[in-house]
């Protein structure tokens, strides 16, 4: 009925506690770009796991080879430091008894340094992971990649095979009630670091700008700390929205 699917390079930390919580699964299609190591071996140890080896190509392509490879229409994407809770995996498996939409959104628990937060827009933080993947798919960007439906209609007769309200619901994207918790970064260095390499990715699809290097941090952190609350996270309210306005300062001067 479902498949999970999940990107790992040297994801050994969380991964034991990710894929326990992927046991109510049919399958979880692991695609693993180089790990060094023991992601593979955690692997082996479950019974539901195929692990599949792929030169890195990119966020999209990487996730799409993953649902491709998954045996059933019903796939989640999950990352390595991502974990399901009990009450979002009742709640998926009761929708798919009879799905009422073709993609569902699905909120985001992020810690950050140890403790979760709950502002800043980091919290619900929706993006969609469940979804049917004859009617979704991964859009291609090389960065900060989403799932968008697809745009060329199946016939009846295949949307019909999802069930009744699927049909009447063809081009709608649904949200789950409960969440999933993701151990975004545990420390500031891991941060800076992550943040740096992504900022190098977004460059190439933006313009070098010394306007917005200038302009956009400082809207950055004000819309972050004071307008999403990221002041009542005190101390580490204050530095994650200082990093993220960093990030936004190298994006438009790489």
């Amino acid at each position: 009925m479902l498949s999970v699917v999940i990107l790992t390079l040297n994801s050994e930390k969380y991964l034991a506690e990710v894929l326990k919580s992927c046991e109510f699964a049919d399958e979880v299609v692991v695609v693993d770009s180089g790990s060094t190591d023991a992601t593979e071996q955690i692997c082996a140890g479950f019974k539901n796991v195929k692990f599949h080896k792929q030169k890195w190509l990119g966020f999209s392509a990487q996730k799409q080879l993953g649902v491709d490879l998954a045996r059933n229409r019903w796939v989640f994407v999950l990352d390595s430091d991502e974990v399901i809770l009990e009450p979002l995996r009742e709640e998926i498996l009761q929708v798919l008894q009879r799905p009422e939409f073709c993609a569902y959104e699905v909120a985001r628990a992020n810690i950050f340094f140890g403790k979760e937060v709950g502002t800043m827009g980091l919290y619900p933080d929706y993006t969609v992971r469940l979804f049917d993947k004859t009617r979704a798919e991964f859009d291609g960007r090389e960065i900060h990649e989403k799932v968008v439906l697809k745009s060329a209609a199946k016939t009846d007769e295949q949307i019909q095979a999802g069930g009744a309200n699927l049909t009447a619901a063809k081009n709608q994207i649904g949200r789950l009630k409960n969440h999933f918790k993701h151990y975004a970064y545990d420390s500031i260095e891991q941060f800076i670091a992550k943040q740096n390499r992504y900022s190098s990715l977004g460059a190439k699809g933006a313009k070098s700008s010394k306007f917005k290097a200038v302009l956009n941090p400082a809207w950055t952190f004000f819309k972050l700390f004071f307008l999403k609350g990221g002041w009542r996270e005190g101390w580490r309210g204050y530095v994650i929205a200082r990093l993220y306005a960093q990030y936004t300062f190298w994006k438009y001067v790489k």
